[in-house]
């Protein structure tokens, strides 16, 4: 058992020589001649007849040309040849690696993969920058994407629900870089994301109870921290009756729900024409008779669109902005309002913004790969010409036994709005304090946040 063990170890240490490169390579070309004599023929095999082939072809070609390779060398050349004519060649097993979240190739020598939040780099490589390239066209061929010099940049939908980005020559200086996102097949349930450590059973409540209230809510966060995996969680919050419309430039989304539509923006072609922008599909989905409109990522126009939605009875809509914090996330729907020329004025745009959003949830990833909700604000009018809002709850880990442990703390205030008087009923809080919020609502705007300050903490404006 031992010695089979320190056999397998030896192989895998050969797999990542430039040895087992260049055999791969001879015995690669030596394939590709058989193939032409098969023809046709070849290209109707199952890939269980190309394994059955490629063992054959490779024993023989050992052989031949007296390689002094062993059995399990031998072997370690054939799965990866099979891989190669049948698959995805170096990456196969990383695409199939359910565990794998992320797999970022910077040139052919150069591949990095996420698991668990954590970015390492991985002795996998291609053999020459060539090779890399004929592995992405074969990932991009069933969806019909171009990628050449006149079209050197590609962003697409894997058919398995992934997501590929590809950047080549002449806007890549090293060789092709490929960025490919992978996605559940089964979306993360809130008791999974609570199983996880994602929030706490009292911040699960407050989800549950605003979504299914219909409160408009933003996830806000940065690249890879879990905005779409939450928005996913929180569909499991939605009615069953209810007509739900997705709207993505790519689709990510999985909703576990029985009513969905799911919309997809799409690129222009080579001369740039038939171009359907989020912002158009936006347009439309409001002829759709939608219950709720999610959108997947905001970050142009559209952003005034889904204010609109909100703002005419399409309450209980998400979204995803990429913001560091929750008034960053407000500043950035302004920015974008600007930038898709808004004709209104400053406070009838942030009117609008306080009376279409409810609720921002901030999650971010931890430098412990982690995905944590970071902070719950509610947005709860205007005051002062500025957006007020109140955090509701924060993270701040706590140190105990020399480890960090999650902890999440209430800032003392219930939610103020309207639809959410049930929740707050819910909570079981005696009258008298109930009447001290509504009195510091009424001191400090819509549902109180301390319009008039101009920092975070406490219930007071961030």
């Amino acid at each position: 058992m031992a010695k089979d063990i320190e056999f397998a170890d030896d192989a895998t240490s050969f797999a990542h020589t430039q040895q087992f490169q260049d055999i791969k390579n001879a015995a690669h070309e030596h394939l590709l001649t058989r193939i032409e004599e098969l023809g046709a023929e070849f290209g109707r095999w199952s890939r269980q007849a190309i394994q059955q082939f490629v063992d054959l072809e490779i024993d023989g070609f050992v052989r031949m040309r007296r390689i002094p390779l062993n059995e399990s060398e031998v072997r370690l050349v054939a799965e990866a040849l099979t891989k190669e004519l049948a698959g995805f060649g170096p990456i196969e097993d990383l695409l199939a690696d359910t565990a794998v979240e992320d797999i970022l190739i910077n040139g052919f020598d150069d591949v990095y993969v996420s698991r668990h939040g954590m970015l390492v780099k991985i002795p996998v490589r291609f053999a020459d920058n060539a090779h890399l390239l004929r592995i992405v066209r074969r990932i991009l061929a069933p969806i019909g994407r171009r990628l050449d010099e006149s079209n050197p940049m590609v962003d697409a939908r894997l058919p398995d629900g992934g997501r590929v980005n590809v950047v080549i020559e002449p806007l890549s200086l090293d060789g092709p870089v490929v960025s490919i996102r992978k996605f559940r097949r089964d979306p993360l349930r809130p008791d999974d994301l609570l199983a996880n450590g994602t929030f706490d059973q009292e911040i699960c409540g407050l989800l549950d109870a605003a979504v299914a209230a219909r409160c408009n809510v933003l996830v806000s966060g940065g690249t890879s921290s879990g905005k779409t995996s939450l928005l996913n969680a929180l569909a499991f919050f939605i009615p069953k009756h209810e007509r739900v419309v997705t709207i993505e430039d790519t689709a990510e989304l999985s909703l576990n729900h029985p009513h969905v539509v799911r919309l997809e923006s799409r690129p222009g072609g080579f001369d740039g024409a038939g171009v359907v922008s989020i912002r158009d599909l936006l347009r439309n989905t409001l002829r759709m008779r939608p219950d709720r409109i999610i959108v997947g990522e905001v970050r142009g126009g559209e952003v005034l669109e889904m204010l609109q939605a909100m703002n005419t009875g399409h309450d209980g809509s998400m979204g995803t902005v990429h913001a560091s914090s929750a008034r960053e996330c407000l500043y950035r729907l302004e920015m974008l309002a600007g930038f898709a020329g808004f004709q209104g004025t400053e406070s009838s745009l942030r009117r609008q913004i306080a009376n279409a959003i409810d609720f921002i949830v901030q999650i971010g990833r931890l430098s412990n790969g982690r995905r944590r909700i970071l902070s719950i604000t509610e947005v709860t009018g205007l005051s002062d010409n500025i957006v007020a809002t109140q955090e509701l709850y924060r993270y701040e880990p706590i140190m105990e036994g020399g480890e960090e442990q999650d902890n999440w703390i209430s800032l003392g205030i219930h939610p103020s709005s309207p639809k959410l008087a049930k929740y707050r009923q819910s909570l079981g809080n005696d009258r008298g304090a109930d009447s001290f919020n509504d009195g510091f609502n009424d001191g400090f705007g819509r549902g109180g946040g301390g319009g008039g300050f101009g920092r975070s903490g406490g219930g007071f404006n961030v």
